[in-house]
């Protein structure tokens, strides 16, 4: 499989994985971030890093495992940026809109094959790939409705990197009461313990 393309401005490093989706194929939700990062290129497996081990914590408070899910990115691999003089990459970006444009048929492929029930979009990249680039201004504008992709309902959350950086109880309840939704739509069973998370 070939997801280089001479228009876009980044490409597979060498030595480095393509990172696809994974998860169960009869997942009724799918996660969707914007792009792999270093652990994510080594290991060709979507969030494992910091902000995968915290999506695996918050799935867990939803009453099920990653395996249950799909979890995946717009982007297939990592965006990017210049090297130090020791060949490496450090750091970071966003994908930008030609490369998420690139790899979005990649994404509707994987949905297509998983065919969830529900799609969760985590972070500003992902929205914007999702619903248009011009779509919202700030998150918060679509965080927290139910929007539509492909006929598929689509929740809009913080990504979990936004908590990494701001650890509020504020912060975790906002993403917290979008997975809430999520739940109650996947008909998943709600204890009045998971309700009263971080208020």
């Amino acid at each position: 499989m070939v997801l280089e393309d001479p228009t876009c401005t980044s490409k597979v490093r060498p030595g480095k994985k393509v990172v696809l989706g994974v998860g169960s194929l009869d997942a009724a939700i799918m996660f969707i971030g914007e792009a792999p990062g270093a652990e994510e290129e080594i290991q060709g497996e979507p969030f494992v890093g910091p902000a995968g081990q915290l999506l695996n914590r918050m799935i867990s408070g939803m009453g099920i495992t990653r395996a249950d899910v799909y979890v995946g990115n717009i982007m297939n691999w990592r965006p990017d940026l210049p090297a130090g003089e020791d060949g490496v990459q450090t750091g970071n970006r966003p994908p930008t809109e030609r490369e998420m444009a690139h790899c979005l048929p990649y994404l509707r492929a994987q949905m297509d094959i998983v065919a969830p029930r529900l799609l969760v979009a985590l972070g500003a990249s992902a929205a914007k790939a999702l619903l248009g680039s011009k779509s919202f201004g700030a998150l918060g504008e679509v965080r927290g409705r139910w929007h539509d992709f492909g006929g598929r309902p689509l929740m809009v959350t913080y990504h979990p990197s936004y908590i990494l950086r701001s650890p509020t109880n504020r912060n975790k309840r906002l993403i917290w009461e979008d997975l809430l939704k999520v739940m109650e739509r996947a008909g998943l069973p709600i204890s009045d313990k998971q309700r009263g998370y971080y208020l």
